[in-house]
């Protein structure tokens, strides 16, 4: 961070973290709602302060001001007195080491605590780690904004009734299934956001890859960790081919492969061979060694589509089936297999056990234009556009129909 300058959205999301991390580590989780509540406050007096005067440690500012206003808060907090006994230590100078350290993963995991729901633990961790606002969360969901406000109060609540206390640094306990999901769900939603213009939130793209590296240093014996890096890895290796300079979304089938980030890719694939190795069959990891086929290929003809389809078949056995986006991507790689109609004979029943599926209507389209049925693809790629609210993804989809429609007026 360079004094004077601007701070980009990663900075603030690094900031508001660790200083939600030193809040609790004096506090507690039980008092999860109160520290949360104290740092917004402090991010929005250090927004309106900061322009005119940027302070030579901005991490330590920031904690010092959230501090101030817990202790505000405790004060007038109807159990003020135990409170009170706690917020005496907030007087107390912040230790240097203190400030260097990286809590990230110890609040990401605070928030996956295993006795909130999943949507909880997503709903949280968006907003306390990730930095979204309710809006954005809600876009995630496609929820109304009042549904995920409720989510997160509900989360906080339960967070400070169950009291969990932060581990000491190092320990990142055994159990990191809700992290990496969490994670994920960060991922997919910077390379695939729900609503507005821009196609990828580069920031949260970029945090969600941080944190999992933090994650992978902490428990380098887990497979299935290595296994989400590496996917996350190859998949931000093409995004440079992804979005068009005049910032259209680009098909596998249409990308410029030589735009793809090579170091990412090898980075990626590196960390595939050694842990696919002996390892059993688990569902990031298979992911991974799909990406890292797709990542090996000149071009789109040249792909081991026969492999592809297989690891989905055996990522079908190993989740049991019941995640249908994972079906629908191997629908996409049954079509080039076996053929266009093969897989819309698949879509079909996908469709009917999984109503409203996101995504669908888009791969359907896509595959009746292989299958040389114009008009109905036509009709469905009218239907997808209708159907998002992601107005990058609308671009592209009309791009395609308009496509269609001159090649068969």
């Amino acid at each position: 961070m360079i004094p004077g300058e601007p701070l980009g959205g990663g900075q603030w999301r690094d900031l508001a973290r660790q200083a939600l991390a030193r809040l609790l580590r004096s506090h507690g989780s039980a008092q999860f709602d109160l520290c949360e509540d104290a740092v917004q406050e402090a991010l929005l007096q250090a927004y309106q302060q900061w322009p005119a005067r940027f302070p030579d440690d901005p991490l330590g500012w920031l904690i010092a001001t959230a501090r101030r206003r817990y202790a505000d808060r405790a004060r007038s907090d109807a159990r003020r007195r135990h409170r009170e006994a706690r917020a005496a230590s907030l007087q107390a100078p912040v230790p240097p080491e203190a400030v260097c350290r990286d809590d990230s993963l110890l609040v990401l995991q605070l928030c996956c605590h295993p006795d909130l729901p999943r949507s909880g633990q997503v709903a949280l961790t968006l907003r306390a780690v990730a930095g979204l606002t309710t809006a954005q969360i809600a876009n995630v969901y496609q929820l109304p904004e009042r549904t995920i406000a409720q989510r997160i109060t509900r989360a906080k609540r339960r967070v400070s009734e169950l009291g969990r206390p932060l581990p000491p640094p190092g320990q990142t306990g055994e159990d990191v299934t809700a992290v990496l999901d969490v994670l994920y769900v960060m991922f997919t939603e910077a390379h695939h956001t729900t609503a507005g213009a821009p196609p990828r939130d580069a920031d949260l793209a970029t945090e969600a890859i941080r944190l999992a590296r933090l994650l992978r240093r902490s428990v380098p014996e887990s497979v299935e960790t290595a296994g989400l890096l590496a996917l996350m890895l190859l998949t931000e290796a093409r995004h440079p081919a992804r979005v068009a300079q005049d910032g259209h979304l680009t098909s596998l089938d249409e990308q410029d492969r030589s735009r793809w980030d090579q170091e990412l890719i090898s980075e990626g694939i590196t960390l595939v061979e050694q842990t696919a190795r002996g390892a059993e069959p688990s569902p990031y990891l298979l992911q991974a060694c799909i990406a890292a086929l797709h990542a090996e290929a000149p071009d789109l003809t040249a792909t081991d589509w026969d492999e592809i389809l297989a690891l989905y078949r055996l990522l079908g056995i190993v989740t049991g089936h019941q995640n249908p986006t994972v079906t629908l991507n191997s629908i996409v790689a049954q079509a080039m297999v076996d053929g266009a109609e093969v897989a819309l004979a698949r879509i079909d029943t996908l469709e009917a056990d999984h109503p409203g599926l996101p995504r669908i209507d888009s791969v359907r389209a896509h595959l009746l234009e292989r299958a040389g049925r114009t008009a109905d693809a036509a009709e469905t790629y009218r239907r997808a556009i209708a159907a998002t609210i992601s107005l990058a993804e609308q671009h592209h989809l009309r791009r395609r129909l308009r496509r269609l429609s001159g090649a068969h007026p």
